[in-house]
C-alpha cells in the first residue's frame, strides 16, 4: 500500500480584464469634454468702404476698432458681437482694457451699411466717453475720361 496523497486538480478560472470601469470613465471623460467645449465660429465680413477725399491718418499701436457690416451686424477687434443691439456693443466695448476715452476709436462701415447702425456705434461710443472718434473711407479710384 502506497501512501501516496492524491490531490484534485483545482478548476482555473479565466482570469479577465473587467472593462465596465474603464468604458464608464471613458463616458464621463467625454461627456465632461462635451459641456466645458466651447464652440465658436469664426466669420469674416467683407465690407465695401464709402469713398472719401483726405489724407489718412496713422495707425496707432493701441486702438479700438468697430467693424459694421451691409446688414448692421457689429464685431469688435474682429470678435463678432451675437446681436446687433446697443447693449451688447456697450459690454463689449466695456470688457476692452484701456482709458476708454484715450484710446481711438475706428468705425469701419460698409457703404451699404443701414445709417442706424453707425448712429448706434457713434451713440455707444458717445456713452462709454471715447473722444477720438474716426471713420475709416477708401480713396474714390480715378476715372479716366
Amino acid at each position: 500500500m502506497s501512501n501516496a496523497v492524491q490531490f484534485r486538480r483545482s478548476r482555473r478560472e479565466e482570469e479577465a480584464v473587467n472593462l465596465t470601469p474603464l468604458i464608464d470613465v471613458v463616458f464621463l471623460l467625454l461627456i465632461f469634454f462635451m459641456v466645458s467645449t466651447t464652440f465658436t465660429k469664426e466669420t469674416h465680413l467683407s465690407i465695401d468702404l464709402p469713398e472719401a477725399k483726405g489724407e489718412s491718418a496713422q495707425e496707432l499701436p493701441q486702438q479700438v476698432e468697430i467693424l459694421i457690416h451691409a446688414d448692421g451686424s457689429y464685431a469688435i477687434n474682429g470678435q463678432t458681437l451675437v446681436d446687433k443691439k446697443l447693449p451688447t456693443l456697450l459690454r463689449a466695448l466695456q470688457s476692452l482694457e484701456g482709458e476708454a476715452n484715450e484710446t481711438p476709436l475706428i468705425i469701419t462701415a460698409d457703404a451699404a451699411t443701414p445709417h442706424q447702425a453707425v448712429v448706434t456705434a457713434m451713440d455707444a461710443a458717445g456713452q462709454l466717453g471715447f473722444v477720438h472718434l474716426s471713420l475709416t473711407t477708401r480713396r474714390p479710384e480715378v476715372q479716366e475720361d
